[in-house]
């Protein structure tokens, strides 16, 4: 069995750390296995896709390389709790996606929150791809940035336009890309949830809802300190 290697990214002009984990879970295609006959459905309003539960035994698993990045990556000593994970499929039309979903994002604007991004698919490599605000400068949010933003960003929107109906995949007039990290089978990668990010969907991806054929991925929220 391969142990997990880590490797510590730094993105932007805010130099905000990213750590990505190869080899993340032990046993990759028993989770693919278990995706394969579970229920999936929409549940998030945000998401573009749909979502199923993992198996009871994910996390013990994948503990010791989580723990590991937090405190060599992220300074974070204390420990981290799960707020929600599970599998997760990028399957909406580009025609169908909602504003929000043709934009960066952030997960929360407290801090301690963390994002993990678990890649399951073996022929999907769409990534995730971390962004800048040109007019504001953000690269990440929080209460004291988050109104300053919002009105930016919705003063941009109202006199330029919707963004176009595509996933936001590379530079925009109103977004500068400053990193991104490609999608590879059983990697992992953590990320404040206060960065502004969105998944990297390439223009020519499927959209697959199959969990063997689609962008699967199991998606997870933490509490750290």
């Amino acid at each position: 069995m391969t142990r997990p290697s880590i490797e510590r990214l730094t993105v932007g002009q805010e130099m905000e750390p990213i750590a990505i984990i190869d080899d993340f879970a032990p046993d990759p295609d028993r989770l693919r296995d278990y995706a394969a006959g579970a229920d999936f459905f929409p549940d998030d309003l945000y998401y573009p896709g749909v979502k199923a539960a993992l198996p009871p035994d994910y996390f013990s698993a994948v503990q010791t390389a989580i723990a590991s990045a937090m405190v060599d990556v992220f300074g974070m000593t204390k420990g981290a709790d799960v707020v929600r994970a599970s599998y997760s499929i990028v399957t909406t039309p580009r025609d169908q996606l909602t504003i929000e979903q043709r934009l960066p994002h952030v997960d929360s604007l407290e801090p301690g929150r963390m994002a993990i991004v678990h890649y399951l698919s073996q022929n999907d490599h769409d990534g995730t791809a971390f962004y800048r605000h040109r007019s504001t400068g953000f690269e990440t949010l929080d209460q004291e940035r988050s109104a300053a933003y919002f009105a930016s960003l919705n003063d941009e929107l109202r006199c330029h336009g919707s963004p176009p109906p595509a996933y936001i995949c590379g530079d925009t007039p109103l977004f500068e890309m400053t990193g991104k990290v490609d999608g590879k089978f059983n990697r992992a990668v953590i990320y404040r949830g206060r960065v502004l990010h969105s998944g990297a969907i390439s223009a020519g991806s499927r959209l697959s809802a199959s969990p063997r054929e689609g962008r699967l991925t199991i998606a997870s929220f933490l509490t750290a300190e």
